[in-house]
């Protein structure tokens, strides 16, 4: 029964209820699902198609590319090349703020106002159209099915911002119902709170776990905790999503619920960037996304090398993202996956720019190089790590039960030993840590530029 209900809301339900919102997501993802199969070379020429294609009706339709492009002496009929995207300058989250209404098409209907979570500072404002939606619904449901679920299956989503927590209407709820899925709040992260977690997720039994992999692995601990059982629930997969999935958290996760974990990668803001497939390729979602590296200085990197994340939107004709520098840092493959996919890889994602730190000598480090060190100090249920400077770093630490006197002279040799020994650690024991305002947790937050 269950199989036949889920092939009703993935054939019927679900395509009624993306026509009814104007959205053409079901037939993009049969595209996708025949497009994810062509040799890199035909992909790359979809992708100039849709290129010269998207810069056209910005030049026509978007007065700050008007503006732009003629300043520029920039003609977007001229592009041969996927290369000609680096004659135009970069678009920053300062650029959208100061030029939200002139970043608008002209021909614009219906416009969805969005914004980032803010979890490096303020929140980003931007507006989205039903194509750029339709395509973004399309690529997350593609990856969803590579392994072997399917809109429909029974899903529990640990997530949450005030945005989408208070958008919870009734109609919201019946939908959510009819999809089979449930939405555990990513908030409060209480014992109490935990406990329910697991007992909802036990009752549930969904075949999909959907969620920040600091929530899911924290909720897994728990269950590990208490000695309750959540392995035999028939959990097929868990995606994580939104922050930098980490060695520990994947294995607790899979340990745990029994399944395997599949990352993924995107922001409100950039899309739905890449996802991980069962062969354990990252793959980038090429027909609608162009993916650059570039260094400190603006310079575009070639495959192997790390950089920061840029990319262009091709399905944002009504609010262009063109070469949009998305503060991410990453690292193009360029090697092929053993799923046979042509879609192009990222190696390796290694977080914001503000997941790294600056020893006192100046040399730049991932977050890893002060997470380790704490994380593999028994007593500490959570921390997280502020760079105020070179100079000096907090650390906050929830201190478990068996918390000794000694935890704070253990964090300050660890991090002075990858940072400098001039180095200032204070070490604060607080009662509770609180998740950013979109709900994610980040261990380490660094105020020094990097990148």
């Amino acid at each position: 029964m269950s199989s036949l209900y889920t092939a009703l809301v993935s054939g019927l339900i679900f395509p009624l209820h993306e026509h009814l919102k104007h959205h053409s997501t079901v037939a993009v993802r049969k595209r996708m699902e025949d497009s994810q199969w062509w040799p890199l070379e035909r992909l790359q020429a979809l992708q100039l198609e849709r290129l010269r294609a998207l810069l056209t009706k910005a030049q026509r339709d978007v007065p700050y590319y008007r503006d732009l492009f003629a300043t520029l002496g920039f003609n977007a009929a001229d592009v041969a090349s996927l290369s000609d995207l680096q004659r135009l300058p970069f678009l920053t989250k300062p650029i959208i703020r100061q030029n939200q209404e002139q970043l608008k098409s002209d021909q614009a209907k219906g416009l969805a106002r969005f914004n980032t979570g803010g979890s490096s500072g303020e929140p980003l404002i931007f507006y989205i159209g039903n194509e750029r939606v339709s395509h973004d619904v399309a690529a997350k449901w593609r990856a969803t099915r590579w392994w072997g679920v399917d809109i429909g299956d029974p899903e529990i989503v640990v997530w949450g911002s005030p945005i989408e927590l208070t958008a919870q209407d009734r109609v919201r709820q019946i939908r959510d119902r009819l999809l089979r899925t449930q939405l555990l709040p990513a908030f409060e992260m209480s014992e109490a709170k935990l406990d329910g977690f697991v007992e909802t997720i036990q009752r549930f039994r969904p075949a999909m776990l959907f969620g920040y992999p600091s929530s899911l692995s924290l909720i897994a601990r728990h269950a590990e905790k208490r000695s309750q059982a959540v392995s035999d629930l028939g959990i097929k997969v868990a995606f994580v999503t939104a922050e930098r999935l980490y060695d520990h958290q994947r294995d607790d996760i899979a340990r745990v619920f029994g399944c395997p974990v599949a990352n993924g990668y995107g922001g409100r803001d950039a899309g739905f960037i890449a996802h991980q497939c069962p062969a354990g390729g990252m793959h980038i979602t090429a027909e609608d996304i162009i993916v650059e590296i570039i260094d400190r200085d603006g310079k575009v990197l070639p495959l192997g090398a790390v950089g920061e994340v840029v990319i262009t939107h091709l399905a944002t004709r009504e609010f262009p993202f063109v070469r949009y520098r998305t503060g991410d840092v990453a690292v193009l493959s360029d090697k092929a996956c053993a799923c046979g996919r042509g879609l192009p890889m990222l190696e390796e994602i290694q977080g914001r720019t503000t997941d790294f730190v600056v020893a006192a000598d100046g040399t730049i480090m991932h977050g890893l190089a002060v997470v380790y060190p704490i994380r593999d100090i028994p007593g500490i249920e959570a921390f997280k790590v502020v760079q105020e400077s070179r100079e000096r770093v907090v650390v906050l630490i929830v201190p478990g039960e068996d918390c000794g006197k000694g935890v704070e002279a253990a964090i300050s040799a660890g991090l002075k030993a990858r940072l400098g020994s001039s180095v200032e650690v204070s070490v604060e024991r607080v009662a509770d840590i609180p998740r950013e305002q979109s709900g994610k947790y980040r261990y380490v937050v660094c105020h020094v530029p990097t990148y």
